[in-house]
């Protein structure tokens, strides 16, 4: 099962992290926000819009690519790792797409 976790980061401030059945991050919202409130706020509204969410491939500074997803000019999510090839990132988005829709928030 699909899942969201909603916490602090390793510098203490609130965020949110998309989890696949076999509990590897395959996103997270790409920011911090100013409260768990918001940040569970902003995992609720992804998991509503993922699936019409314009995605990104890009090649990142070391030449890995990764994905960013936008919904009209907002960043609303980023890879949770980065691939050696632009297919893979392609499938790993897509993957995002279908299936963060309904994953469990808490």
């Amino acid at each position: 099962m699909w899942r969201f976790a909603v916490g602090n980061d390793q510098g203490g401030h609130p965020t949110w992290w998309l989890y696949a059945e076999n509990s590897k991050m395959v996103a997270w919202s790409g920011e911090s926000f100013a409260s768990l409130y918001n940040a569970k706020r902003a995992a609720e509204s992804f998991k509503a819009g993922a699936i019409t969410a314009r995605y990104e491939v890009y090649a990142d500074a070391a030449g890995k690519w990764r994905w960013r997803a936008w919904r009209g000019s907002d960043k609303v999510a980023a890879s949770g790792e980065s691939f050696f090839s632009r297919a893979s990132a392609e499938s790993a988005a897509e993957n995002v797409r279908r299936n963060a829709g309904g994953a469990q928030i808490p």
